[in-house]
């Protein structure tokens, strides 16, 4: 996975633009991800690649279209010092999974690194830094694609046995 390096308070209006909220498809919101503030990112980001930033990632508006917008752009986790409270929930339910690292400063721009999510570890240039472990709950939700597709899997375990697991 290669690294995408930001700062500290990332906000929604930087990941999408206002004029894009009519907007909501994931992959057309990511063509304009951080447009007008790294206008490399919507045109080189690949799948797979990872955004790793200070603290306060997402602060802002209450928006679900930022971090659709990073799924859209096959962004599937995000290493930050600490998220805005509600953009860390709008990540889970849209299946974006944040992962708060206090070290994650030490982490350079385009780097290739591993997340072990069992280990609670993220490693980069040789080095292991440590992650908080993320719920298990969470890490469901994440692994399903977001909160409704979670929901959906519990309505079929449901109609398949006549309860809930």
């Amino acid at each position: 996975m290669r690294v995408w390096k930001f700062g500290d308070d990332i906000d929604t209006d930087a990941i999408i633009p206002g004029r894009f909220l009519t907007i909501y498809d994931p992959q057309e919101l990511a063509r304009h991800a951080f447009e007008g503030t790294r206008e490399d990112f919507a045109a080189q980001v690949e799948p797979g690649d990872m955004i790793v930033a200070g603290r306060n990632f997402g602060c802002g508006s209450s928006r679900e279209h930022a971090p659709l917008a990073l799924k859209g752009a096959g962004i599937d986790m995000v290493i930050a010092r600490s998220f805005a409270r509600i953009f860390y929930r709008n990540a889970i339910n849209t299946g974006l999974l944040p992962l708060i690292c206090e070290q994650a400063d030490a982490i350079d721009e385009g780097s290739t690194i591993r997340v072990d999510l069992e280990e609670h570890v993220v490693e980069a240039a040789g080095k292991r830094y440590p992650l908080e472990p993320v719920p298990g709950f969470f890490r469901e939700i994440a692994d399903a694609g977001g909160l409704v597709a979670w929901a959906r899997t519990l309505e079929e375990v449901e109609l398949c046995t006549g309860s809930r697991s």
